[in-house]
């Protein structure tokens, strides 16, 4: 009877201590696995910018943007002054609802702290045209979002008021009794500038004038940033330093041309 009860224990025991080791790992892989989404959430956090947008239009229809298109007031396009070209925005207007998505192409705006300029058709929905300048919200969206007339972010009355939780703040501007009065709470990213010394289809040329370079002005930043064609031949770009404006790239370019190396000044952005 004893050696019975003693087996019956036993067992119990191991059923137990088999459904203990059973749980152990389900209950990590659930505890990790909300980590994991939690982790993956964090990432998604889209790019917010808030302030005024204006618009601009037939004076410019056919003139050069700074990516090197034609400006074309028909097509769903938008300046920023930093914003990587062919970034896609949606941007959208608090006040009325309605959304587009425009696609970098140019720098801009370059008034009071006005955060893009939009195409005459994609400003219309937003009310923009008839008010010259508007407040809105921009998330920076995939590069294969459909340009055009869109749906309202669901979440638009968080992003236009504190997006902290789900978006990371690129800029924010709180609008004034005036557009002089508008205050950043969240100002643009500066930008910035180098001198472009060459292009070149052959590396060993590069390397060259890089070494040319270096060996004149050590104290020089040099780097060479690939670039391709539209017919796909790659090219390396020199370029020199990387300056706080475009004054201050200058007077290196000049200095540059005195030692026999001839150069530009660009936007850093745009290369």
């Amino acid at each position: 009877m004893k050696l019975r009860l003693r087996l019956y224990v036993s067992g119990l025991l191991m059923v137990v201590l088999l459904a203990l080791l059973t749980l152990a790992p389900a209950t990590a892989r659930a505890r990790y696995g909300d980590d994991d989404e939690k982790a993956a959430t964090a990432t998604k956090k889209t790019t917010v910018l808030r302030g005024r947008a204006s618009w601009y239009g037939p004076g410019f229809q056919g003139r050069r943007t700074s990516n090197g298109e034609r400006f074309d007031r028909r097509k769903y396009t938008c300046a920023h002054k930093t914003l990587p070209f062919g970034t896609r925005l949606r941007v959208t207007n608090p006040d009325n609802g309605k959304s587009v998505i425009v696609r970098v192409s140019d720098r801009g705006p370059f008034r009071h702290q006005r955060i893009l300029d939009l195409s005459e058709i994609a400003a219309g929905p937003l009310g923009i045209i008839t008010h010259g300048a508007v407040s809105v919200v921009a998330e920076v969206v995939p590069d294969t979002t459909p340009l055009g007339p869109t749906d309202a972010p669901d979440d638009l009355a968080e992003l236009a008021a504190d997006p902290a939780e789900t978006a990371t703040v690129h800029t924010d501007i709180v609008p004034g009794s005036t557009e002089a009065a508008d205050v950043a709470l969240t100002a643009e990213p500066a930008a910035t500038y180098v001198i472009q010394a060459g292009t070149f289809g052959d590396a060993r040329n590069a390397r060259a004038v890089m070494d040319k370079i270096q060996g004149l002005e050590p104290q020089l930043l040099v780097t060479t940033i690939p670039a391709t064609t539209p017919q796909g031949k790659v090219l390396s770009r020199v370029v020199v330093g990387r300056f706080a404006s475009s004054a201050e790239a200058d007077k290196v370019r000049l200095r540059l041309a005195r030692l026999g190396i001839a150069g530009i000044v660009r936007q850093a952005e745009n290369l």
